[in-house]
């Protein structure tokens, strides 16, 4: 604990401050709530997206088999071109949003190629476009996550700290200055008494001297 002034001026600081961290401790708390009520969405929806990926991939399993023939359907047909996202906003936080991909596919013999190949690249537009969903909420995450340590860093240091070190110092320079002024009191009573005493002893030697 750092060393404060026993003095009037020291007792107003701190008893501002401790004003200021009653205030801001319960939005900060509110903060963390909240943060923490929308990591959970958050966390909930990416495993609805991968869950999602997952139903997709298990509906077209009669096509994993055609994927891996390679000559006919190559690795690179699909290539994401431009990937689309927006800004949002949680509790202060700017956060991505995904808006979107385009896809660009691989030049091939729409006459010569199977139908099945578009269907192919349907599924893997779709199956990309979940995996992209699904990396912008855990960035999400991920940036939330960091505000609401520091957020969760500043209520201890508000509720454990600042606070408690705050009522301890107004508490120290209250019985001080207490102490100071039953002090002086004693010392103004001691110095009349002892006033009266001499004008006492003054006033016997006046009266013997007459």
């Amino acid at each position: 604990m750092a060393k404060i002034k026993l003095t009037k001026n020291e007792l107003k600081v701190q008893k501002d401050a401790l004003k200021m961290y009653r205030r801001y401790l319960p939005t900060l708390t509110l903060k963390k709530q909240q943060l923490q009520a929308e990591i959970r969405t958050i966390e909930a929806n990416a495993n609805a997206v991968r869950a999602q990926r997952e139903a997709l991939e298990e509906g077209f399993h009669s096509w994993i088999a055609v994927f891996s023939e390679t000559a006919a359907f190559p690795e690179d047909v699909i290539t994401v071109r431009n990937i689309r996202k927006g800004t949002g906003n949680i509790a202060g936080v700017d956060i991505p949003t995904f808006e979107g991909a385009d896809f660009s596919r691989g030049d091939y013999d729409l006459y010569e190629t199977p139908l099945w190949v578009d269907i192919a690249a349907n599924h893997m537009e779709q199956a990309m476009s979940l995996d992209l969903m699904a990396e912008v909420l855990d960035e999400q995450v991920r940036l939330l996550e960091a505000e609401l340590l520091a957020t969760s860093q500043r209520v201890n240091l508000f509720e454990k700290v600042k606070i408690p070190e705050t009522e301890e110092n107004i508490k120290k320079i209250s019985i001080y200055m207490a102490d100071q002024q039953v002090s002086a009191v004693v010392r103004s009573k001691i110095s009349k008494r002892k006033i009266a005493q001499r004008n006492a002893i003054a006033h016997e030697r006046v009266g013997d001297a007459v």
